[in-house]
């Protein structure tokens, strides 16, 4: 996400650093680099002209221009702005002080509500919430079926009156269940269409005044860019909206739509969808994501995957064994299957301070097949191979490529990587004992 835009401000702040002490002339030639940069990412124009005024106005002051590094305190004052541009700080979820807490979904179709509601309540139930999802779009052929099946996979109950009723008994129908049942948070979807028309809106607006929805939250597709603005402004104006839910940021290499939609509509980005995962949701805070789009990383959010990913326990245990030098090939595995559960691995890397697409991963492809395959290399042997790959031999290796339907030169490399990583860890672990560091850091594979 945001990947043109970064590269882009990336390359604008690198000459800036490059010149040492700046002049009015060099700052107002960098922000038309940034003016332009926005423009092409299709962030709205008078966002843009309004946002490099301002980093202007801040940034020839005297405290900036005579300071000992002008261009950091510039990139600084960008950031800050950045932030602020998509809400300042992250806009949470308001809980209705008498549980059930009412959350509907609305939006045109397409924008992937029936999806972002499950996303949503797989959300809010790991945050230690007990969710109800409700089947209230009667009109687009297989909704109701979709979020059933979504609901199963999730192990969240799906509240469903079928297509013949009106969604505003359904909805009704649906925060009775809720009360009566115990569940503490009710996700309403709603129907959409192709384009805003008076029909659906009337219908939003009835089931607005029937259930008094806590919170109303608008689903945008990213890759739409200033549509998605538009139909927030629509939405807004017609319905009222308290925030939104931006769906496929992953795929929008130019992000115009998140750094406009705060400024035009004045309603937060709530949530936004990296991937087609259920679990491919997470809260939008807008200085994490200033920092990404700069090049600075993410660590805050790479921490918690990690913590939603790991469990402690398993942790502790896995550090003890790396400390007696006693890694396995079924320790490796087990470790695999948790980063992987963190996400795309490429994505996961561009949130690593100085490792940007834009930078040191250009041209770099990370595909989640080879790990796949490094994954059934490893499950198509034993358990005596896995904690002892010393007695793989070639028929056992043949065993194995066929197993996993690789060539053995692929059992071969995975064997080699897996002992120069071993190699590795004693060295670490002969050190700590010594205490103190390795003579040098070998090759981690």
């Amino acid at each position: 996400m945001f990947e043109n835009l970064s590269a882009r401000l990336q390359d604008v702040f690198g000459n800036l650093r490059n010149r040492g002490r700046l002049t009015e002339k060099d700052v107002d030639a960098a922000l038309r680099e940034v003016r332009m940069a926005l423009l092409e990412a299709d962030v709205n124009f008078k966002v843009a002209r309004d946002f490099t005024a301002r980093v202007r106005e801040r940034a020839v002051g005297e405290e900036v221009m005579k300071s000992l590094t002008p261009a950091q305190q510039v990139i600084k004052i960008v950031m800050s702005e950045l932030t602020e541009l998509m809400g300042g700080t992250a806009a949470k979820i308001s809980f209705a002080p008498r549980p059930p807490t009412v959350i509907m979904l609305v939006g045109l179709q397409g924008s992937g509500k029936t999806t972002s509601c499950a996303k949503l309540a797989n959300l809010l139930r790991k945050q230690g919430h007990k969710p109800l999802l409700v089947a209230g779009d009667v009109y687009r052929p297989a909704a109701i079926k979709q979020l059933q099946v979504l609901g199963g996979q999730l192990g969240i109950e799906v509240f469903s009156m079928g297509d013949k009723t009106d969604p505003v008994d359904i909805a009704a129908a649906a925060v009775e269940r809720g009360k009566s049942m115990g569940y503490d948070v009710v996700i309403l979807d709603t129907a959409g269409r192709l384009h805003i028309d008076d029909e659906m809106m009337e219908e939003l607006g009835r089931i607005k005044s029937r259930v008094n929805p806590t919170e109303i939250l608008l689903v945008v597709d990213a890759m739409t860019g200033q549509d998605a603005v538009n139909v927030a402004s629509m939405f807004n104006e017609r319905l009222g909206i308290d925030g939104i839910i931006m769906t496929k940021l992953d795929g929008d290499a130019r992000g115009g739509a998140a750094l406009s939609v705060r400024a035009v509509t004045g309603k937060p980005i709530k949530f936004v969808t990296t991937g087609e995962k259920l679990d491919a949701v997470e809260q939008f805070h807008p200085e994490r994501m200033a920092s990404r789009i700069l090049g600075m990383g993410d660590v805050l959010t790479i921490i918690e995957k990690a913590q939603d990913a790991f469990d402690a326990e398993q942790a502790m245990k896995m550090e003890e064994k790396l400390r007696k030098q006693e890694f396995t090939l079924e320790d490796f595995l087990s470790q695999l299957q948790d980063v992987r559960k963190m996400g795309p691995i490429d994505q996961l890397l561009g949130m690593i301070p100085g490792l940007g697409k834009s930078k040191a991963l250009k041209g770099v492809a990370i595909d989640e097949k080879d790990l796949a395959r490094v994954e059934a290399i490893v499950r198509s042997m034993t358990p005596a191979e896995r904690r002892n790959p010393g007695i793989i031999d070639g028929s056992r290796k043949r065993r194995i490529a066929a197993g996993s339907g690789v060539r053995v030169q692929d059992v071969n490399a995975l064997l080699k990587q897996f002992e120069q990583t071993r190699k590795m860890l004693k060295q670490f672990g002969d050190a700590a004992k010594r205490g103190g560091p390795p003579a040098r850091m070998p090759f981690m594979p």
